[in-house]
Parts: C-alpha cells; structure tokens; sequence
C-alpha cells in the first residue's frame, strides 16, 4: 500500500500587517494528503493561499498553525528537504550564467559534482528543450525559458517529491504540453508531483487528484472524476448520409442541426433522445462518426463553486 509522500494536518498561516498588525488570513486550517506517485493538482485563483501553502512545505515560510510531513519526517528534518525538488513560482537565476553553470552550482549544493553532475545536468537541459540555448547567458532567456531551467534544476538531485508552483507558467502551448509530458513520466518512473495552478486544463489532463483552495480554505478534494459534475447536459452526434426525411424528423427532437464538412452534426438534450436518435439514424441507413457528451469541466466546477462560496463570481479568472 502506498504511504503518504505529503501530509498536511490544521496547516494555517497569518499575516500580521501595517502599524496596526492587522491580520491577513492566508491559510486556513488545510489538511491534505498525497500518497506517493501521485499527480496532485493544487489549484486556486490569485491569492488563494496556494504559495504560501508551498513556501510552508519547502521551508520559506513559519506555519502559524498545523503540521506538515514528507515522506513521514517532519518538513523542518533534513531529509525531508533532501527528499524535496522545488520549482518556486517566478524562478530567478544569476544572469551571467549559461544554464550548464547554473546546473553545475546547484548541482554541488545538493551534494553533486564531476561528470555525473555534467550528464545528469546535460540530459535534464535536454529533456526540458534547453539543449538549443546551452550558449546563451541566463539574461537572454524568455520567461519560458526561465521556467524550463527551473523545471530541470528541480530534477536535478533526483527527488522522490516534486513541488511545482506554477510549473506551465509562461509558456507557450508547445511549452506546456512538453511540461505535461515531463511530469506524467516522471510520474511513471514512481516520484510524486505536487502542483500549484490556475491553468485549469492542464489539471484535467495530468492529474489523480485535485484540491480545490479558495481565500486559504481547502473547498473541495478527491479524484479528478468525483469532483466534476457527471450530470450530462447534452450529446452531439456526428453523422453523414442521412435521408433528407429522416433528418428533418430527427432533428424535431433536437437542440441543434447545423452541417459539417462530414455531413451534419445534431446535438440533443440528453442521452435518451440522442440513443433514440442514433437507432433510428442507424436503421436508415446513416453513417455516424461520433456520439460526445458535454459534462461540466474543471474550470466550470471550480467557478461555480467559488460562486457559491463567495456569494458572486471571482474577480480574477479561474483558469488561464
């Protein structure tokens, strides 16, 4: 049975500020667990609470209240900061530095040196699309760039935990597809990943598990499909030679008929009219491509919520 790579318990922050310590609520009583291998998707608009959750784990920031432990020791033991590759939010390098020598100094932080630490760091520039810029000093880099750098320094150590705040931000859709894949292998290879984002289809695409943070309250965790809305609101179905009878009396029980480069595409209210649809196109001699449901996702789970709990919607977007 799996253990828990992550255990967070009543984990709280406040924020005294101004002449008057007024105090800011960051974090609100969080209790979460991710057991090892697992994709974790950590998500939330701006302010959320999601970094200050990640600089607690990694050691930036004091909890004011709660408890946290990786891989069984507490987060303030040194081998749960070993255990631990982070990639912070905004990742900041020295600007004279090509990436082989950012890697080379980080490297021998965490204990690494010689020609495994130059292959280890060759092969991680290479995984993450940096081979191209080896060259090119760190001032000269995108915002993209920056990130994948920060991605490959994480991995450098070879650390069963990865903490990733923000990991897909400021890249392009090619970057972030890239990222995805990095991480579902690293997944495969038995290491565990815990992200922050607001870019929520990547969420959906990667993810085991979700937690759901809103204004440092925890609103919603489980598996990626207990948390959506399985309630089907539609099915379109795609389809091409069809009798001109038949799709006029068809399309009576539809929500929409509109023609395609295929042949026609009939969207019904439910299952049951689209099944009933589908016997009758059949049984007339159609051809159809594809019956696809519209179920709520990610994004529209979580702004329905955050409508829910505070009463109107976000002020910043959900998703990216």
């Amino acid at each position: 049975m799996p253990q828990d790579a992550l255990l967070i318990e009543n984990l709280g922050k406040t924020y005294r500020l101004g002449v008057r310590a007024r105090q800011v609520h960051a974090l609100l009583g969080l209790d979460l667990r991710v057991e090892e291998g697992a994709i974790y998707g950590f998500v939330g608009p701006n302010g959320a609470g999601k970094s200050t959750t990640i600089k607690i784990l990694v050691g930036l920031v004091r909890p004011t209240t709660g408890t946290a432990h990786i891989l069984g020791k507490p987060i303030s033991h040194p081998a749960a900061r070993k255990a631990v590759g982070y990639l912070p939010e905004n990742p900041s390098f020295p600007d004279f530095l090509r990436p082989m020598e950012v890697m080379r100094f980080l490297g021998k932080l965490s204990g690494l040196s010689g020609a495994d630490l130059d292959r280890q760091a060759a092969a991680l520039l290479e995984r993450v699309g940096l081979s191209h810029a080896l060259d090119l000093t760190t001032r000269k880099f995108s915002k993209g760039m920056v990130q994948r750098l920060g991605l490959a320094q994480a991995l450098l150590h070879d650390p069963p935990l990865l903490i990733l705040d923000e990991p897909m931000s400021g890249l392009d859709p090619i970057g972030r597809k890239e990222v995805r894949e990095v991480i579902v292998d690293l997944a495969r290879q038995g290491k565990t990943i815990f992200f922050s984002t607001h870019i929520l289809p990547d969420v959906e695409s990667i993810c085991d598990r979700v937690g759901m943070l809103l204004r440092g309250r925890l609103v919603r965790e489980g598996a990626l499909q207990a948390l959506l809305d399985g309630t089907v609101r539609s099915v379109e179905i795609r389809c091409a030679e069809l009798p001109a009878p038949v799709l006029e009396a068809v399309g009576k029980t539809a929500l929409a008929v509109r023609r395609t480069p295929e042949g026609h595409s009939l969207v019904f209210p439910g299952t049951e009219q689209a099944n009933a649809a589908a016997t009758r196109l059949l049984s007339a001699g159609g051809r159809i491509f594809s019956m696809q449901p519209d179920r709520e996702s990610l994004e529209e789970t979580f702004v329905r919520l955050a409508a829910q709990i505070e009463g109107g919607p976000l002020r910043e977007a959900a998703a990216g």
